[in-house]
């Protein structure tokens, strides 16, 4: 098993519930993202998710897409990342999850991509626009370096494409909570907890819920039947407010443990 197949079963055993935080990496610039990801770490972050900048993320609603060009207008790259992550593993074990699109891996080139990832300690990728059914070479190629592939499961997938999916990804399984792009929800959709019952009829593998999750009340919720639950959008914006602060931080590390407190039960 890799860092993000044991961190979960490390937590079934505990009966507890996996965070998982997403932050655009380059914003406001790579070291400072560096920083957050250590920072993370100690706070008790279970999994992060480390969202390359793409110019199109099709996925994102605003607070990503704006990170996500503040990054590139950085120079953030997908491999200044991988740089930036090598660097870090002789300082912290928290699992990291690449959240990408497809083009800026293609481009790299995708058996390379794979190689170079598991050089720099990536534990798991989720392309966020690859369709399963079109992801047998890139599947492949991480599959061999022992890297976890995520897919996502929307609540518009049918039972076929859910059993697909459920079978494919490694590490866990992404369900997103509603239709539509990520982004701060006043609300957690009422179908989650049902969509999940759907999916466990198919796959033991842990279950993460995201996609609108934001408040520290909300991933108490979510934490009550999923197996772990992301927040991103309201990381990512707290960074935005922050800017150049001097405590940025520290300051995303407080909000960050509040949300990890409340997913844990504390």
């Amino acid at each position: 098993m890799n860092r993000i197949e044991t961190r979960f079963s490390e937590l079934a055993q505990q009966g507890k519930t996996a965070f998982v935080a997403y932050i655009t990496a380059g914003d406001p610039d790579l070291d400072t993202t560096a920083e957050i990801i250590l920072e993370m770490g100690r706070c008790g972050v279970d999994v992060i998710e480390c969202g390359v900048p793409f110019s199109d993320p099709v996925a994102d609603g605003i607070v990503i897409q704006e990170a996500a060009q503040r990054a590139l207008a950085k120079g953030a790259s997908l491999r200044k990342i991988l740089a930036m992550l090598k660097g870090l593993r002789d300082k912290t074990d928290v699992p990291i999850l690449l959240f990408s699109y497809y083009n800026p891996i293609l481009a790299y080139g995708i058996e390379q991509f794979a190689v170079d990832a598991k050089a720099a300690g990536v534990d798991g990728v989720l392309t966020v626009d690859l369709p399963p059914e079109e992801a047998d070479f890139y599947k492949k190629c991480l599959d061999e370096q022992h890297l976890a592939t995520v897919f996502l499961i929307a609540p518009t997938s049918p039972p076929e494409r859910i059993k697909l999916i459920a079978r494919i990804s490694t590490g866990f399984v992404y369900y997103v909570s509603r239709t539509g792009v990520t982004g701060v929800r006043q609300d957690v959709e009422a179908s989650v907890h049902g969509a999940l019952d759907e999916i466990r009829k198919h796959t033991n593998k842990p279950i993460a819920v995201g996609f609108g999750i934001s408040t520290p009340e909300q991933a108490t919720e979510v934490a009550g039947y999923a197996d772990g639950v992301v927040v991103g959008s309201a990381i990512v914006r707290r960074i935005s407010e922050l800017g150049k602060a001097p405590d940025i931080v520290q300051r995303v590390g407080a909000f960050v443990k509040s949300l990890v407190d409340a997913t844990k039960g504390k």
